[in-house]
């Protein structure tokens, strides 16, 4: 197995030195592998909450508890993670994040209490920012410049298909056979991941300036903290949405219970089709597609509530708002430009910004239900966080114009 030395400085790679096109596959495969396991580890309780729920015996909303330790995981795992691992080699990282993954879920599946049982989805969810912040810079490091988000979207190619098949999946073997059958499927796949990633991603070198100071030195910049803020705040539309859609349409698109998990195909589908097109489009226009993509998010969220009722559009709508992950590969390159030589910790904290923006999105869109304007109107507090997230990505532009003049004088 051949090694490289990993080079934190993306403009200056060579792109003679670069690996082969075949070698470049295998890894991204690989990496997609792992991305395919967290992503079904993570969706699939939804649909299991009512059998863990009759498992331990507790009510389903206690059983939902599970989720949130889980999303508490990412949040606090991928910046804890990417700090103390500052001096370890990035495959062996990996490793050891698809390791911890894989024995998080295992051990789900066979945990005796409801206690356990959530202590465990903490546990499973500590390696998800991490694994996918680390698994995109390996995969753009790479490749030439101009195609590192197309790179990082193959990588998360493999979350964006998890909605679409794994955790289908996995949900009815769970409900045929039995909820603790998914999570020792997760954690297979796990396992799996951790023999590609041992014989397919090259060894690299730590670089001698690497440490616990260096990545730390990510959260000084501001560029850093305003691009989380656009995920956190712009994207969470997606969410209030997506949170609410099963009763968005029995409710009021009129639509009979096993409409549902045609709702979430279309979701999914969505899903792939935007991480397609926005990885291509970023490698084009990065700042383009991030800021192109919050209209976008908010002209399809405002349409999504005026037409929520009519079944077809419903349906148009939630496949539309499913693209509108194109900003995730955009987003993720946009941190590995602002971040300079801390770039682990913040791209791993970008997923905990997402993870934020499912938190705020969900709460938000509850509220608004809650306060009698019906399930229909997710939509309008999606295009609200979206708008929100142009200001965001205004004063980061502002940023960057008024560096580039101090710098040009």
């Amino acid at each position: 197995m051949s090694e490289i030395t990993v080079n934190d400085s993306i403009d200056s790679r060579d792109e003679e030195l670069l690996p082969s096109a075949t070698t470049v596959a295998l890894v991204q495969l690989a990496l997609a592998c792992g991305g395919f396991g967290i992503g079904t580890g993570e969706f699939a309780i939804m649909g299991l909450l009512p059998n863990v729920a009759e498992t331990f015996s507790v009510t389903t909303p206690q059983a939902g508890y599970v989720i949130s330790a889980y999303a508490l995981g990412v949040v606090i795992g991928a910046p804890v993670i990417a700090v103390l691992a500052a001096k370890m080699a990035r495959r062996t990282l990996l490793l050891t994040l698809m390791l911890v993954f894989a024995a998080g879920n295992i051990s789900s599946a066979v945990a005796p209490t409801f206690e356990t049982f959530t202590f465990l989805r903490f546990i499973s969810g500590l390696p998800h920012g991490a694994y996918f912040g680390v698994a995109a810079l390996v995969a753009a490091s790479m490749v030439p410049v101009h195609r590192r988000a197309r790179a990082v979207g193959r990588v998360m190619l493999g979350l964006t298909v998890a909605t679409l098949v794994g955790t289908p999946l996995t949900t009815f073997f769970g409900q045929s056979l039995d909820w603790q059958v998914a999570f020792f499927s997760v954690g297979v796949l796990g396992l799996l991941t951790v023999a590609l990633i041992w014989f397919y991603v090259p060894k690299d070198r730590v670089s001698e300036e690497a440490g616990f100071l260096r990545e730390l030195g990510a959260f000084r910049r501001p560029q850093v903290w305003l691009t989380l803020g656009i995920a956190a705040v712009g994207y969470g539309g997606m969410f209030a949405m997506f949170s609410y859609i099963a009763s968005t349409t029995t409710e009021v698109a009129m639509l009979p219970a096993s409409a549902v998990p045609a709702m979430l195909i279309l979701f999914g589908v969505g899903m792939n089709a935007g991480n397609f097109i926005g990885s291509w489009l970023a490698d084009k226009s990065l700042l383009g597609t991030i800021g192109g993509s919050l209209v976008y998010n908010i002209v399809v969220l405002t349409t999504f509530s005026l037409t929520a009722a009519n079944p077809y559009m419903l349906g148009l709508c939630v496949f539309l708002v499913g693209c509108g992950f194109a900003a995730g590969p955009a987003l993720q390159t946009r941190l590995m430009d602002v971040a300079a030589d801390a770039q682990t910790l913040a791209a791993a904290s970008n997923h905990s910004a997402f993870n934020i923006a499912n938190a705020i999105g969900a709460w938000l869109g509850g509220l608004v239900i809650a306060w009698g304007y019906g399930f229909a109107a997710t939509g309008y507090v999606g295009a609200a966080l979206s708008f929100l997230g142009l200001f965001v990505f205004a004063a980061s532009l502002r940023l960057e114009r008024r560096d580039r003049s101090t710098q040009a004088v």
